[in-house]
C-alpha cells in the first residue's frame, strides 16, 4: 500500500475524527511529525512523496492506538508546557496548558520576593508529576532553590529525567505530601488531585484509562487534598510565604474558604484565559 505524507495525514485525522477524538488534525500531525521526522517546513515542500513501507507500518500501529485512546502525549513521549519539552509517560499527568495560569502566577510572585530578598528562594513544588511547574519556573530564574515531592517513586522517575533534559538542578523527595518535607519554603505550589470520585466516570477515555488514578482522585468531594495541604502549609512556609494551588473550575469558594479557616490573608481565586476559576492562592499571616 502506498501513501503519501498529505494522505496519511488526511486519512489518520478522518480515523480519529471518526472515534470522537477532539483535535483529530493536531493530533495527526503530531504522530506523523514525530514518527517520520518532519517539520512544517518538509511537509510544504514534500507531502506528496510517499512514505516508505516501513515507516508507513509504525504510522499505522501509532493511529491504531490513538483509536484506543491512548492519549498522543504518551504516545510520542512528549508535551510541550511554558515553552518547554516535557518527558511523559503512563505514570504521570499529561500536563495542561490550564496549569500554566499557575506556573505564570508564581513566576511572578517570586519575581516580587527577589527583588527584595538577599538570599536565595526557595520554592516547593507538591504532587510535582512530571516536574512540569517545579522546572518550568527554575528555567525561568535564576536563584531559586527547588524541591519537587510526589508519593510515586515512577513519577519522581520522569520530573528528574526532565530536569536532565532542560538542564535544571533540584532536589526530588519521595513523599506523601509533608510526610518527609523539612524545611520552610518562600512559596509553595501544587497541582493535586482534584477530581471528586464520582466525577470519575464523566472523564474522558485519555484520562479516565490512560493516566494514573493516583493523581487524578481528589477523594468524595474532589478535596481532600487541599484539606491536607491547606491545613499544614504554614508549618512550612517564611513569614511572608505564599500558597498557590490548581483547582477544579467549580471548587474557587471551597479552597478559598480553605485557606481562610487556616489563617491564610489575601486568599485570591485568579481565572484561566477562558474565565474559569483555576488558581487558588493565600499568604502566611505575619
Amino acid at each position: 500500500m502506498c501513501m503519501t505524507y498529505r494522505g496519511w495525514l488526511s486519512w489518520a485525522a478522518k480515523c480519529f475524527a471518526d472515534c470522537g477524538i477532539e483535535e483529530p488534525e493536531a493530533d495527526a500531525w503530531l504522530l506523523l511529525s514525530h514518527e517520520a521526522g518532519i517539520d512544517r517546513l518538509y511537509y510544504s515542500l514534500n507531502g506528496d512523496r510517499e512514505i516508505t513501507e516501513e515507516k508507513l507500518r509504525a504510522l499505522e500501529k501509532l493511529a491504531a492506538r490513538r483509536c484506543s485512546r491512548i492519549p498522543v502525549q504518551q504516545l510520542i513521549g512528549e508535551a510541550w508546557f511554558m515553552g518547554y519539552s516535557f518527558y511523559i509517560d503512563d505514570h504521570v499527568l499529561v500536563p495542561r496548558q490550564d496549569t500554566e495560569v499557575l506556573a505564570e502566577h508564581v513566576l511572578g510572585v517570586l519575581a516580587g520576593k527577589a527583588a527584595v530578598k538577599e538570599r536565595p528562594l526557595r520554592l516547593l513544588d507538591l504532587c510535582t508529576g512530571s516536574g512540569c511547574i517545579l522546572l518550568s519556573i527554575l528555567k525561568e530564574m535564576t536563584g531559586i532553590s527547588g524541591t519537587g515531592a510526589d508519593i510515586s517513586q515512577e513519577a519522581l522517575a520522569v520530573a528528574k529525567a526532565n530536569a536532565a533534559r532542560l538542564g535544571v538542578t533540584a532536589s526530588f523527595v519521595q513523599s506523601d505530601l509533608w510526610e518527609r518535607i523539612e524545611g520552610s519554603y518562600d512559596v509553595i505550589v501544587s497541582n493535586p488531585p482534584y477530581i471528586a470520585r464520582e466525577a470519575m466516570d464523566g472523564l474522558s477515555p485519555e484520562v479516565r484509562e490512560h493516566e494514573p488514578l493516583l493523581a487524578l482522585d481528589g477523594g468524595e468531594d474532589g478535596l481532600d487534598f487541599y484539606r491536607r495541604i491547606v491545613g499544614q502549609a504554614v508549618n512550612h512556609l517564611e513569614d511572608d510565604g505564599e500558597l498557590s494551588v490548581e483547582i477544579g473550575c467549580d471548587q474557587g469558594e471551597a479552597v478559598a474558604a480553605l485557606m481562610e479557616q487556616s489563617g491564610f490573608v489575601d486568599v485570591r481565586v485568579i481565572r484561566d484565559l477562558a474565565g474559569l476559576d483555576r488558581v487558588v492562592t493565600g499568604k502566611r499571616s505575619d
